[in-house]
This record gives structure tokens, C-alpha cells and sequence, in this order.
């Protein structure tokens, strides 16, 4: 008996929204009105206040500048980011992450990890015991 396949229909990508907002009402939102909806932790530090460095990083992704390379990993994504393609150090080099709007009111230092995972190459020659009997050409 033959097997029938299913075509499966495209899935549909649905827009993204946080807590009922969507990107572009986001970003036309004032401070004051972005303030009630962001998390506790992102709150606390607007309202504690940005450093001069944040208020540059901001102000630079408000000129429209082309690709912006930062070390302040402790940064806010803001929704004005979205879009934007920023260069993050990891502590060796910079990391090119484009904004997605999922990433809203997250870290910059999540999206340019500071630790690659470890691939350990083979045992040298001499390494072990049993290396000492194999031919070396």
C-alpha cells in the first residue's frame, strides 16, 4: 500500500509583540510609556540612570551611524535598536549581532558569548604509552 504524503502548508510567521505592543508601537513610544511594561531589573536601571557611555551608544544609534562597535556588554536593547547591526566585544574581538526584535530589553552582552565551547585536538606524539610504537612517516 502506498504511502500518502502530506503537503504541509507554510508557516506563517506571525508578528512579534511584546505584551501586547508591537515593534513599530514600541518605538514610538516615549521613555515615560516604555517604562511600565519593561521588566523589573531594566527598569531599575533606567531609573537609577544611564551612564554618560550608555547615553553616547545612544546617541550615536540615533544619528544613524553605520555599524557601531561597543564594549558596553551591560547595555539595554532598546526598541529603536532593532534592525541595527552593532559590533559587541567578547573580551578578544568583536561580534557582529544584527538587533532582532525579540532581543528587546535584553543584554547586549547575551548575543556575544565571552566562552567558545572546547574541541581538544589529539594526543601528541609521546603523549601516551602506546604512542611511543607508532611509526612516525
Amino acid at each position: 500500500m502506498a504511502k500518502k504524503t502530506q503537503k504541509r502548508m507554510p508557516r506563517r510567521r506571525e508578528e512579534f509583540t511584546y505584551r501586547g505592543h508591537s515593534v513599530e508601537a514600541l518605538q514610538q513610544m516615549a521613555l515615560s510609556e516604555l517604562l511600565p511594561i519593561m521588566p523589573a531589573r531594566v527598569r531599575r536601571k533606567f531609573d537609577r540612570g544611564l551612564s554618560r557611555d550608555h547615553e553616547k551608544l545612544l546617541a550615536n544609534l540615533r544619528a544613524g551611524d553605520g555599524t557601531i562597535r561597543t564594549h558596553l556588554r551591560d547595555m539595554i536593547v532598546m526598541p529603536e535598536m532593532v534592525g541595527r547591526t552593532l559590533e559587541i566585544h567578547n573580551g578578544k574581538e568583536f561580534l557582529a549581532v544584527e538587533i532582532q526584535p525579540e532581543a528587546v530589553f535584553h543584554y547586549l552582552g547575551e548575543f556575544a558569548l565571552t566562552r567558545r565551547r572546547v574541541s581538544h585536538g589529539s594526543a601528541g606524539i609521546g603523549a601516551t604509552r602506546s604512542s611511543k610504537y607508532v611509526p612516525l612517516k
